[in-house]
């Protein structure tokens, strides 16, 4: 068992750390204007981040007991697609949740 202390330390560390982060960025350079290749590559942060966040729940998925499903990969595969062909998000959104949804209820 971990002593409370050092919880709290953690805590108000990670949250130290965090908030001096945000604050050099926002608070020492918020106001000056940043160069264009700097802007250029903060444009990419989502599109780094949230596959990131997306891909281990696709291919190693906690319902499944982390094994690769299938169905779940289809689709992420068809949100990707319709996504890509139509540009819409709801569209993707539904595409991929029809066929989770779908898959889940035709396949055993």
């Amino acid at each position: 068992m971990i002593p409370e202390w050092k919880i709290w330390l953690t805590i108000i560390g990670l949250g130290a750390a965090s908030f001096g982060l945000r604050f050099v960025f926002l608070g020492l350079i918020g106001d000056r204007a940043m160069p264009e290749w700097v802007l250029r590559h903060l444009r990419y942060t989502a599109v780094a981040v949230l596959p990131a966040l997306i891909a281990p729940l696709v291919l190693w998925p906690s319902a499944t007991g982390g094994t690769f499903d299938p169905l779940r990969f289809t689709a992420a595969m068809a949100t990707l697609v319709v996504g890509y062909k139509t540009r819409n998000v709801v569209a993707s959104i539904l595409a991929g949740a029809a066929i989770l949804i779908s898959g889940n209820y035709l396949l055993p």
